[in-house]
């Protein structure tokens, strides 16, 4: 019997994969994702289905138009009585209906509320004159007077104040509230970042994705002038960015932007996951993309693809989708081209159903991805257009840099006019080279462009002065995360070999409680290096060595970031400083302590007061601000708070034993003579944590 993925049946139907997965949960067809299979028995009846669905669509089409047309003339009717009504109801309570206006507090004047009210001023003040009082057209009001008046016409005033807003967060906003119509977005090609350990190949599936993938219209070599470039592939495209380092992936994801959508990891076949594949892997969750692993290297004779797999599973948490998990796996050889098809057609597949969408039209938005300074032209920008189109001509802002684009140069080298959606450009126009990974907005008016330039500037100046108080301390973690119901602590553990780094994972995970989670975003072996420090940066994290140090550039990059790096060479210390900072981190917990007992030798009645209880007490104290119980003839009869406590006439706060003092009980009066008193008081106790080698 034959087998037919869900994804190749949508594409006989020309239709997308979602769509199909949305018809298959309908007719009761368990699917569990785009690569499950299907028998030849299901896969009849789906497309008989659809054969059905076209002919009666055919036969149909003529009935429908003419039932239409029909409901279309009652719909009308319907709604033109309704409107009737409306104006009815409208007209009728015109009179009493209570009209808001806004009024800044420059605008408090009569003449101005009279034209706001739509009530001529000369009535108002004549309405006024006949109660006594004068009113002049330009005098100023209070808020009060205003109101008064208002009330007087049927009109409520609301004092409007301007909010200043902030240029930079309006940019924002303007898309986040595009992004909420979905009538506003349209699919757009994936921007795609490869990643991997080193000489797993990825250079040379870059290379051959130049080489084989590239538009055939295009003359020549590949100039490589913008860092990415866009291939075919079934009439879509995609985009990819040339390999970053992990440290500036991290970083977009630090500054917010997120330039990629989607992740290829390569391993090699014959190597397996090694420590810079986990690294690159911890880099592309930490960004939150989805991933799609290619086994490279399959035609090598070593190469073993099942024991690749394992390792995914076992050190990654990557379940190929073959073996009932999420991930999609496609062996593959970089060199000789094998499996890079079904590679990129899985590529536009998540792309589908992860809806990689955009705003098409409008003022672009893009992230730059690479910037430098040539002596010869000026500033220049390479730039991934996220949503609208960018043109020439168009102003400009990244960050605290501004510019008006003078010219746009494609992949290739040649200038065009105009930059779409997940199109890779280069920008000449900039004042200055804009930061890397900073997002880019197009603005109407260079006026608008300066107001932009000079509150990033503001903002940049504001966390440079408090950068200090920016990173993580383990000691500091409670203060920050206080007002939390569950803190997390995010690590990052750098160890001398993997049987330690796995002893120091287990050795910290003991000490989670509900109140406290602890999250080991990243681990692996040898020095503390800046890739490290860039992951602690962007997720808020704080990095722990074990016979391990930071290298130079490790310890400049936690400076400037301000990340904390704590090296140990004895795992007590490491658990004795991580117990303190998280017993910081746990709730106090409340306790009941017994203070003394007494006994109740007589119970006076005083007028206006109630009873008042003769206690002896046998041991310990009592406190005012205490609690009692209370038992007779050995059972529980009362529990609840002092009200008075006396010695002789003198209120007190505290009675030791054997005084005697009187008693007054909150809320009970059911007192007698011979009762047991049990006196308590709460207490808060710091909770500490047990840490047991052998759990």
């Amino acid at each position: 019997m034959s087998k037919t993925r869900v994804y190749e049946l949508a594409k006989r139907l020309k239709i997308s994969t979602k769509e199909l997965m949305d018809e298959l949960e309908e007719l009761d067809i368990p699917t569990k994702s785009h690569m499950s299979v299907l028998d030849d028995e299901t896969v009849n009846i789906i497309l008989g289905l659809y054969e059905v669905e076209t002919e009666e669509e055919k036969t149909t089409v003529k009935t429908k138009k003419k039932s239409k047309h029909k409901k279309e003339k009652e719909k009308e009717e319907v709604e033109e009585e309704e409107k009737k009504a409306k104006r009815k109801e409208k007209t009728e309570d015109k009179e009493t209906e209570i009209k808001k206006i806004y009024v800044k507090p420059e605008e408090l004047k009569l003449n101005v509320l009279a034209s706001k009210m739509n009530t001529p001023v000369a009535k108002i003040i004549r309405d006024y004159f006949s109660k006594g009082i004068v009113l002049r057209p330009p005098q100023t009001l209070s808020l009060e007077e205003a109101r008064k008046i208002a009330r007087e016409y049927n009109c409520e005033i609301e004092l409007q104040r301007e909010e200043i807003i902030d240029p930079v967060e309006a940019l924002k906003k303007k898309f986040e509230k595009l992004y909420q119509d979905e009538k506003n977005l349209v699919q757009r090609p994936p921007v795609v970042t490869v990643m991997g350990h080193v000489d797993h190949g990825k250079t040379t599936l870059l290379d051959h994705l130049r080489k084989t993938k590239v538009a055939e219209s295009e003359a020549g070599g590949i100039t490589q002038s913008v860092g990415a470039y866009q291939i075919h592939v079934n009439n879509k495209l995609i985009t990819f960015i040339d390999t970053p380092g992990h440290e500036a992936f991290t970083e977009m994801r630090a500054r917010g932007a997120q330039a990629t959508d989607i992740v290829i990891l390569v391993v090699a076949a014959d190597d397996g996951v090694m420590p810079q594949t986990v690294e690159a892997f911890d880099h592309a969750k930490t960004a939150n993309v989805p991933i799609v692993v290619a086994i490279n290297k399959i035609d090598k004779p070593n190469a073993n693809v099942e024991m690749t797999k394992q390792q995914l599973a076992s050190k990654l948490g990557l379940v190929p989708e073959d073996w009932g998990g999420d991930t999609i796996t496609v062996p593959i050889s970089a060199l000789n081209g094998k499996g890079i098809d079904e590679l990129l057609e899985m590529v536009l597949l998540v792309a589908e159903m992860n809806e990689i969408r955009c705003v098409p039209e409008g003022p672009a938005r893009g992230v730059i991805v690479e910037s430098r300074l040539d002596k010869a032209i000026g500033p220049l920008a390479n730039a991934i257009v996220k949503d609208g189109i960018l043109k020439r001509g168009d102003y400009l802002v990244a960050g605290s840099t501004l510019g008006k684009v003078k010219a746009l140069i494609d992949e290739t080298g040649k200038r065009v006019k105009e930059a779409k959606p997940s199109e890779p450009i280069q920008i000449l126009g900039f004042d200055e080279v804009p930061d890397v990974n900073e997002i880019m907005y197009v603005v109407e008016t260079l006026d608008q462009a300066r107001e932009v330039k000079e509150s990033a500037e503001k903002k940049e100046s504001k966390e440079s002065m408090i950068k200090g108080k920016k990173g993580v301390k383990l000691e500091e973690f409670a203060k920050t995360s206080e007002g939390e119901e569950t803190k997390t602590l995010n690590l990052i553990i750098k160890a001398d070999s993997f049987g330690t780094v796995e002893a120091l994972k287990q050795s910290v995970a003991r000490l989670e409680t509900e109140e406290v989670h602890i999250e080991v975003i990243h681990s692996g072996i040898g020095s503390i290096n800046s890739s490290d420090v860039m992951l602690a940066a962007a997720s808020n994290a704080v990095i722990l060595g074990f016979n391990v140090k930071p290298n130079s550039e490790a310890r400049k990059d936690a400076e400037v970031e301000d990340v904390q790096i704590r090296t140990y060479d004895i795992i007590f210390e490491l658990i004795d400083d991580f117990k303190k900072a998280l017993e910081g981190l746990l709730e106090p917990e409340e306790i009941d302590e017994t203070t003394g007992h007494g006994e109740v030798k007589e119970v006076f009645r005083i007028k206006k007061v109630g009873y008042i209880a003769g206690v002896q007490m046998t041991d310990g104290h009592v406190q005012k601000k205490g609690e009692v119980r209370v038992y007779r003839n050995g059972e529980e009869i009362h529990d609840g708070p002092i009200e008075t406590l006396k010695h002789y006439k003198d209120d007190v706060s505290r009675i030791e034993a054997p005084k005697e003092c009187g008693i007054k009980l909150e809320e009970f009066e059911d007192i007698e003579k011979g009762d047991e008193l049990e006196f308590r008081i709460k207490k808060q106790v710091r909770r500490t944590l047990d840490f047991n080698e052998n759990q």
